[in-house]
């Protein structure tokens, strides 16, 4: 069984659609191992955000994934990194096909509601970083 990390973003919690995701996850045959709600503080998020420290837009990041509570959870599944990544849909909400958690729940590219990882290697950092 494969396993990977999910972060249901403040824009996500603060509008009250933690349920709703975590819903469509279920759906899809993938199982909750472990999960929290939390306050991602700065050097919390400058680790998992590492690739991009440097980037014009990183302070955006910062700012936007600080703000207010997340909730990261591990989901463990057949495929669990694709599926979660075919659930979550494309970053950009616009594009995002119907019924995905961006279609539903994003705001806009930048407060797209979900992070998954996207590699094996990636959930393996990730999940460290966060549990």
């Amino acid at each position: 069984m494969e396993k990977t990390l999910v972060l249901i973003k403040p824009d996500a919690v603060e509008r009250n659609f933690v349920g709703k995701i975590l819903a469509l996850y279920e759906e899809n045959g993938l199982k909750i191992t472990e999960l929290k709600m939390l306050n991602a503080t700065e050097e919390l998020a400058k680790t998992h955000y590492a690739e991009h420290v440097e980037k014009p837009f990183f302070p955006e990041i910062l700012a936007y994934i600080t703000r207010s509570p997340i909730v990261a959870l591990i989901l463990e599944g057949e495929d669990a990194i694709a599926k979660v990544r075919a659930i979550n849909g494309s970053t950009d909400p616009k594009e995002a096909a119907e019924g995905t958690v961006r279609n539903l729940y994003a705001v806009s590219k930048s407060e797209n509601s979900v992070h998954a990882s996207d590699s094996v290697e990636s959930a393996e950092r990730e999940i460290k970083i966060w549990f």
